[in-house]
């Protein structure tokens, strides 16, 4: 019978099926808080489940899923290489919880939080599984998390694991829609456990004369290795799986393997806690089968066994028994799934493409990819073959084109040579619907030049260009400008997809045209390579082709998620205000930065003979292991959070021990270290960024964070500490470029409270706004009931907490954490603050409710996110889905209006003509660089763009500063 495919629910009493179910101390969700006033009073129903828990349950019976009638996904073929059918059978909670240990979970997660290192592992496993031993016939074996056969007979039976780590849950879910996804059948029984399953599978292929690969880390699956069957156990975590074959048992354990169980059965299996026979081990065990031909003649035997170990043997003769019929696998279940459906399928790309986006696993799509190979290439397609191009050199060969072409949307590609700042574009590729041409840059003369020029500046000709903010600062530094932009494939991919985790022009192609452009050498998005012969500009006009085809693609999902506007309004236009900004830099004192790095380097040599002279001795204060040692042997301090290599050491760990132990002075010297070597380390970054012109120049990343705010990279300015001593000073090394007069800075003031206020129409909010009041002390006066001149400085500290915490679906236990108040005292708070202000409240609800019949949430200006994780029956991963609902309309709305103020203030700037220009924008925050004679209208003009971008209930506050430096002109 064929598999189907089936929801994570028909699944979800797998996750903890190998191990005791835990009862952790959960996070809380807030969208429990919200619920109603009932439950707000009744108390978080939420957290009284488990992390691990389902809200689905499994029907009785089996629970299977995998990939779509044959007819929907060919087989890869019957046989490999060897002429063999081959099954490869994985337990799939045994490895699991291999690979969890193999590799360290704090390593191991999404941007939301949830750990993927019992994923990762499995699934690079099974890569290279697949790539080695080239299965033809494939399916993984799942425990479920209800009693069996052998816990019936004895309650004992695998008790005393230890509880599932909390890192562990919700990844065997993830595991398994990555079998979903790769087509692959997951298998579970009601009743019986995944060795059962696999020892039927394997007696299923072996009886067809098909080669058996089990793979399962649990030494019963011993007892299956036959002429037909190998296991391939794991030696170290998930990368080295040695094969056992008959041979390699006997070696082993002094038996052949139809003889394993009778060898457990006396000896014991800790791993299942079945006690063996005191005073017996496997030598003395492998001995009396050897004798007596197995357990079965032993049992006749019993009276000649002499010796101590013969009275232990006949005293605990019923405990054998019972390890003999519990440790012998079944193999004659009635399997809902066939061998026939196991065939190896290819991965459905798609599928594959949103999952690993969301798990971040880039490395691994490729490796999964490279496995497969390609599933279609353009010769398949005719309509993804470019057209025959023709290189253009002179003026009027360049003038007859853009005429023939007749204003048709043109793909723009260039190719470049160099690197960093000294990379330079040397030719440049067009593609229309039925014509390609490629311009050698280097090879043309002045009047072709023009030409060329006036169609890359002339607005009316319109232009697909992916990545257009590379190539708009590579053309101008040739002095060329690029205008006329309709589409970035980049941008568009984005809005569509705002959590994939890349826009490269390769991977969009493949995934969504399946059109490969591995061919063509690439550093980047724009080509580097050899201009030697015509033949060097075909993968130039291949991506260019590709940009086109892509724009197409993607044109009906633009407008059909609302999101055209955003494309053609705010994010391309911000490309050019953005590359204009990355062109200027921002200057900087090479002198001060130098002498930062001499002060951080004495701070951090100071502090590590201050730790060094309270222990006594000198160690490596970057090194975990020694750290551990120090700390909790050598100084017996409080142990922190467990963790595979013994006990956490990372700065949130020392952070609350240094709380516990009344601030140790090793910890005290050991945190100021660290901070040091952390600023020295970022004020490095910017003494190497610092360009030939005296400026850093960052690089603003719009395709990064899927709420819609901005990045900036290499080097990352948006992460310069403000609040502390050192990062103001950090700041003062920013300073006003020659022939500028100062810098002005302008931020908003609270404004995602301000979008708060607006959104959820609460009306003490919005008037608090309209009267200049100090919304935390208003809301801190409503809240604990006093005057507002009552409110205290920790009042206010902790209602700011919980306000901004609100915006990102804070829990009360995270509130807790933060304030390092009791989690009854934050959930009083919150409470109390959902009291007094219900439409804040009400508004939260809603909107978790709405994105839940959506499918997404959006921002004032429309900018959607997708969250299929909402509808999820994982609680970890709904409630991670919640929490983004409820931040990304907020967050999201907060970026589009600095967006929308930066087009504003650029614009205005070059409608009065001014020479001052934008340099940076940090989160809330804009810098300018102001010529002589231009503060007041340049301070006018930003605070009425400021102000005016977006249409609230509520005021948008400006604050502006001035002065010689960054921080100078902060306020």
């Amino acid at each position: 019978m064929p598999t189907r495919l089936a929801s994570v629910s028909e699944t979800a009493k797998l996750a903890a099926a190998p191990v005791s179910d835990p009862v952790p101390n959960p996070e809380e969700s807030l969208t429990g808080l919200l619920e109603t006033e009932e439950d707000a009073v009744q108390g978080d129903a939420a957290a009284d489940a488990p992390v691990g828990s389902h809200a689905a349950p499994v029907p009785s019976g089996a629970a299977q899923s995998g990939g779509p009638e044959a007819t929907d996904a060919a087989p890869l073929g019957t046989v490999n290489a060897s002429g063999h059918n081959r099954l490869l059978v994985i337990d799939g909670h045994s490895m699991a919880f291999r690979a969890f240990y193999a590799l360290p979970a704090e390593n191991f997660s999404t941007d939301t939080g949830q750990h993927t290192n019992a994923v990762y592992g499995f699934t690079s496993m099974l890569i290279n599984l697949i790539k080695n031993e080239e299965p033809t016939h494939i399916a993984v074996a799942f425990d479920l998390d209800t009693p069996t056969f052998r816990t019936e007979e004895y309650s004992e039976y695998k008790g005393g694991r230890n509880k599932t780590p909390e890192e562990f849950h919700g990844q065997i879910d993830l595991i398994i829609k990555v079998m979903e996804a790769m087509r692959i059948p997951t298998i579970s029984l009601d009743g019986y456990e995944a060795d059962d399953i696999l020892a039927t599978l394997s007696e299923q292929a072996a009886d067809r004369n098909w080669d058996v690969m089990v793979v399962s880390g649990d030494r019963d699956a011993f007892q299956l290795v036959n002429d037909h069957v190998t296991v391939f156990y794991p030696k170290k975590g998930v990368s080295d799986l040695p094969r056992m074959d008959a041979a390699a048992v006997e070696e082993k354990y002094l038996v052949p393997p139809d003889k394993y169980s009778d060898l457990a059965a006396l000896v014991g299996e800790s791993a299942d806690n079945l006690p063996g026979v005191p005073g017996v081990g496997p030598k003395t065990a492998a001995k009396w089968i050897k004798q007596y031909g197995g357990l079965d003649g032993i049992l006749e035997h019993l009276d000649e066994i002499k010796g101590k170990v013969g009275d232990s043997l006949r005293a605990n003769i019923e405990d054998v028994k019972r390890n003999r019929r519990l440790n012998r696998l079944l193999r004659d279940l009635e399997l809902p799934v066939d061998l026939d459906a196991m065939a190896a399928r290819r991965p459905d790309r798609d599928a594959i493409e949103e999952l690993f986006d969301a798990l971040q696993f880039n490395a691994l799509r490729k490796r999964l990819f490279d496995v497969y190979g390609e599933e279609e290439t353009a010769a398949d397609h005719p309509e993804l073959v470019p057209p025959v191009h023709v290189v253009l050199t002179g003026a009027e060969e360049l003038r007859g084109w853009f005429e023939a072409t007749n204003q048709a949307p043109a793909a723009v590609q260039l190719v470049t040579e160099g690197a960093g700042e000294a990379r330079d574009a040397v030719g440049l590729a067009l593609v229309t619907d039925n014509a390609a041409a490629f311009i050698p840059l280097t090879e043309i003369d002045a009047a072709a030049e023009k030409v060329l020029a006036d169609w890359l500046a002339d607005k009316d000709a319109p232009k697909v260009v992916h990545d257009f903010k590379s190539a708009y600062k590579l053309l101008a530094r040739r002095g060329l400008h690029l205008a006329g932009e309709v589409d970035d494939p980049a941008i568009s991919g984005y809005l569509i997809q705002p959590d994939r985790r890349s826009y490269d022009l390769a991977d969009l192609s493949l995934t969504h045209l399946k059109l490969s452009l591995d061919a063509a050498p690439d550093t980047g998005n724009q080509l580097e390579l050899s201009l030697e012969g015509e033949d060097s500009a075909t993968p130039a006009v291949r991506k260019a082709f590709a940009a086109l085809r892509l724009s197409e693609h993607f044109a009906g999902q633009l407008v059909e998620r609302g999101a055209n506007q955003l494309l053609g309004g705010l994010e391309l236009p911000l490309s050019e205000v953005l590359a204009e900004m990355e062109l200027a830099g921002i200057a900087v004192s090479t002198e001060k930065l130098d002498a930062l790095l001499d002060q951080f380097s004495f701070t951090i040599n100071q502090a590590k003979e201050e730790a060094f002279a309270v222990i006594g001795k000198e160690i490596n204060l970057g090194s975990p292991k020694q750290l551990q040692v120090v700390l909790f042997e050598e100084l017996g301090l409080p142990k922190t959070k467990k963790i595979k290599t013994g006990y956490s050491t990372d700065a949130d760990a020392l952070a609350d021990l240094i709380v516990k132990t009344g601030g140790h002075p090793f910890l005290a010297h050991l945190l100021a270290y660290r901070d040091a070597a952390k600023l020295r380390q970022t004020v490095e970054g910017l003494r190497k960024a610092v360009a030939d012109d005296g400026r850093i120049h960052t690089t603003y990343a719009q395709t990064v964070a899927a709420t819609g705010r901005l990045s900036s990279i290499n080097p990352n300015l948006q992460n310069i500490p403000i609040r502390s001593e050192e990062g103001r000073r950090i700041r003062e090394v920013f300073v006003v470029g020659e022939g500028y007069e100062t810098l002005l800075t302008a931020d908003y003031s609270q404004v995602e409270m301000r979008i708060m206020a607006h959104l959820s129409g609460d009306e003490s909010l919005i008037q608090a706004f309209r009267d200049g009041e100090d919304l935390h002390r208003f809301v801190g006066s409503h809240i604990f009931g006093v005057p507002p001149e009552e409110v205290t400085s920790a009042m206010r500290s902790k209602v700011k907490a919980m306000s901004y915490g609100l915006v990102y679906g804070l829990s009360s236990f995270g509130l807790s954490k933060q304030l390092s108040i009791p989690v009854d005292e934050a959930r009083t708070l919150m409470r109390d603050y959902f009291t007094r202000f219900g439409a804040v409240r009400d508004y939260l609800r809603g909107v978790v409710e709405q994105a839940r019949k959506d499918g997404y949430t959006s921002t004032i200006e429309g900018r959607r996110r997708y969250l299929p994780d909402l509808a999820s029956t994982n609680r970890q991963l709904r409630e991670m889905s919640e929490r983004a609902a409820l931040n990304a309309p907020i967050q999201g709305s907060a970026a589009d209006i600095i967006k929308k103020a930066m087009l504003g203030v650029d614009a205005e700037l070059k409608k009065q003509g001014l020479k001052s220009r934008m340099l940076l924008q940090v989160h809330d925050e804009l810098v300018l660089e102001v010529a002589p004679g231009e503060r007041e209208a340049a301070e006018k003009l930003v605070r009425e763009q400021m102000a005016g971008a977006a249409d609230l209930s509520v005021p948008l506050d400006v604050s502006v500063g001035w002065g010689a430096s960054w921080h100078e002109a902060g306020h």
